[in-house]
C-alpha cells in the first residue's frame, strides 16, 4: 500500500479534477451554452459539487492527515508539511458542510446566475430579488456551519477566500483609505483634466480584439494552454494547462477592453506560473483571492495605465487600430487612461475611484449576511451609499444593484479581496522595481519577461505554502498597508493632472 502522504495526494488529484471540471462548465455557463440548458447545466454543477464534497470529506482523508501529522519523516519535509496543512484545512472547514446544503447552493448558485442575467437586462431588481433571498438564506446557513469561536458569519464566509481576513481589521484598513481617496479625488478636481476624446473613438471589435490579443500575449500569457472569448462579466477561470480569459468590447473606448483583458490576463499569468509538479495538490494553488487580484491589478494598473507601458504600447495600437489613432499619441493616451471621474459600474471605474465601489458592497453584504438589512432594501440602500461614496445618482438597477454577477454566484466575503490585491499590488510593484533596477526602463522595450519571471519566483511558486499575510512580508519586507498604494496613485496622478 501507497504511504499515507502518497494516498491523500493522490486522493486529493481526483478532487482538484472533479473541481476543474465544474470550472469549465461554468465557463462555457458563461460563454456558449445553449440558453435552453440551464436547468441541465445547474443539475450538472450541483452533482459534480456534491461528489467533490464527497471526497473532501471522506473518512479516509482524517485517517491519511492524522498519519501524516504523527509522521516524523513526512513532518520533516518543507514541502510535505505545506501540502498537509493546506489539506487539514480544506478537510475541517469541509467536514462542517452538509453535503446536501453544498449540492443545493451548487444548483441555486447556476439558476440564479441565469435569472440575475436576465433581470440585468430587464434592469429588474424584483425579478432577481427571490433569488438573492434564496442565496443570502443558503450563505447564512453555510455561515453558521463554518462559523467558530464567536466569529460573526460574514467573517466567516470571508475566510474562504482570504485566510484571515475579517470584518473588523478590514475596517481598520478602509475607513483611512477612503478619507484619503476622497481628499484625492478633490485635490485632482483642481489640476488640468486629460483629454479623453481617445475614450470615444468607434473602433470595429475585430480591430479592438487584435489589439488587446498582441497585448496579452506580448504579457506572455501562452494561447497553447489558455484560449480567449467573450462574456458580459470578464473573468478567468482554469488552472495549469488550460486557462480560460474572458472579456467584452464596445463600439468605443477600446481602452475598456485592454484593461479588462490585461486584468483577467493577470490572473492567467498566476494561473500558468503555479507549479505544474505540484499541480492538483495546495503548493499548486493561488494563496488567496487577494493575492490572485494582486496579479490582475498590477498588470492592468501599475503595466497598463504606465507612461512607459505607452511609449511601448503605442506602435502596437497604430497597428492593429489604424486610423483610431490618427490625432492622439502615446503621451495623451496615457493621461486619457488615467482618467479619474466617479462612475456608476465597478469594473469601468478608474484606480482612484474603484475601490470606493468596493467599500459599499463590503457595507451591504454585511448587512444583508448578518440579517441586518431585509433583501428587499438593497437598492434603497445601494443607491445612498453611491451618493454618500461616490456623490452619483443611480438611475436604474441596471447601473446599480444588479451590476455584478457576484452575489447570484453565492460569493459573499469576497469584494473586499479585490481592495486587498490593489495594495497589496502596489506592495509587489514597488518592491520589483527595487529588485529590477526600474520597472519604467522595463516596460518602456516591451520586456515584460523580467517581470513575469520575477512574479513567478517571488508569489506564484509558493502556491499555498505561505498564507497572504506572510508571503507579502516575505516578498516586500513589510506587512500589507496602503502606504505604497497611495503613493502610488498620488505620484502618478499628480503628474497626469499637472499637480
Amino acid at each position: 500500500m501507497p504511504a499515507a502522504y502518497d494516498q491523500l495526494l493522490a486522493h486529493h488529484r481526483e478532487v482538484f479534477l472533479l473541481g476543474s471540471t465544474s470550472a469549465l462548465l461554468g465557463w462555457d455557463q458563461e460563454t456558449y451554452m445553449p440558453a435552453g440548458a440551464g436547468d441541465v447545466r445547474a443539475d450538472q454543477l450541483a452533482l459534480l459539487a456534491r461528489l467533490q464534497h464527497e471526497r473532501v470529506t471522506d473518512p479516509r482523508v482524517a485517517e491519511w492527515l492524522a498519519a501524516c501529522e504523527g509522521d516524523a519523516q513526512v513532518m520533516a519535509d518543507p514541502d510535505r508539511i505545506a501540502n498537509v496543512r493546506g489539506l487539514r484545512r480544506d478537510h475541517d472547514r469541509a467536514t462542517r458542510l452538509p453535503a446536501a446544503l453544498v449540492a443545493e447552493i451548487a444548483a441555486t448558485e447556476s439558476r440564479a446566475q441565469q435569472e440575475w442575467a436576465q433581470a440585468r437586462a430587464r434592469s429588474s431588481f424584483a425579478r432577481f430579488r427571490p433569488w438573492l433571498e434564496r442565496m443570502v438564506d443558503l450563505q447564512q446557513q453555510k455561515a453558521d456551519c463554518l462559523r467558530r469561536d464567536g466569529q460573526s458569519r460574514w467573517d466567516a464566509l470571508a475566510d474562504l477566500y482570504e485566510p484571515g481576513m475579517n470584518a473588523a481589521d478590514l475596517e481598520v484598513l478602509f475607513a483611512p483609505l477612503r478619507q484619503r481617496l476622497v481628499s484625492l479625488r478633490e485635490r485632482l478636481s483642481g489640476g488640468d483634466r486629460p483629454d479623453d476624446s481617445f475614450l470615444r473613438v468607434e473602433i470595429d471589435e475585430a480591430r479592438q480584439e487584435a489589439f488587446v490579443r498582441a497585448v496579452v500575449t506580448a504579457m506572455g500569457f501562452d494561447l497553447q494552454r489558455g484560449r480567449i472569448d467573450r462574456s458580459a462579466h470578464p473573468f478567468c477561470t482554469g488552472t495549469g494547462g488550460d486557462v480560460r480569459l474572458t472579456t467584452r468590447f464596445h463600439k468605443d473606448n477600446v481602452l475598456d477592453a485592454l484593461g479588462s483583458t490585461m486584468h483577467e490576463g493577470g490572473h492567467g499569468l498566476y494561473e500558468q506560473g503555479l507549479s505544474e509538479q505540484h499541480l492538483g495538490s495546495p503548493l499548486g494553488e493561488a494563496v488567496s483571492l487577494g493575492i490572485h487580484e494582486s496579479q490582475s491589478r498590477l498588470w492592468e494598473n501599475h503595466v497598463g495605465r504606465s507612461a512607459a507601458f505607452w511609449q511601448w504600447c503605442w506602435p502596437v495600437a497604430q497597428q492593429h487600430l489604424g486610423v483610431a489613432c490618427a490625432g492622439h499619441d502615446a503621451a495623451s493616451v496615457h493621461r486619457a487612461a488615467n482618467l479619474v471621474q466617479p462612475s456608476l459600474i465597478r469594473v469601468e471605474a478608474d484606480e482612484a475611484t474603484y475601490d470606493l465601489h468596493v467599500m459599499v458592497r463590503f457595507v451591504l453584504e454585511r448587512a444583508l449576511i448578518a440579517g441586518e438589512m431585509p433583501v428587499a432594501e438593497l437598492p434603497t440602500q445601494w443607491n445612498a451609499l453611491y451618493g454618500e461614496y461616490l456623490g452619483l445618482q443611480v438611475p436604474d438597477d441596471r447601473r446599480g444593484c444588479l451590476q455584478d454577477v457576484h452575489w447570484s454566484c453565492g460569493l459573499f466575503g469576497y469584494f473586499p479581496t479585490y481592495t486587498l490585491g490593489n495594495l497589496y499590488a502596489a506592495q509587489f510593484a514597488a518592491a520589483a522595481d527595487r529588485a529590477l533596477g526600474g520597472l519604467p526602463d522595463l516596460l518602456r522595450r516591451g520586456d515584460f519577461a523580467t517581470l513575469r519571471e520575477w512574479l513567478r519566483r517571488e508569489v506564484h511558486a509558493h502556491g499555498r505554502r505561505y498564507d497572504p499575510g506572510e508571503l507579502c512580508r516575505r516578498v516586500t519586507g513589510a506587512p500589507l498597508s496602503s502606504d505604497a498604494f497611495l503613493t502610488h496613485l498620488d505620484t502618478k496622478l499628480s503628474e497626469v493632472y499637472a499637480l
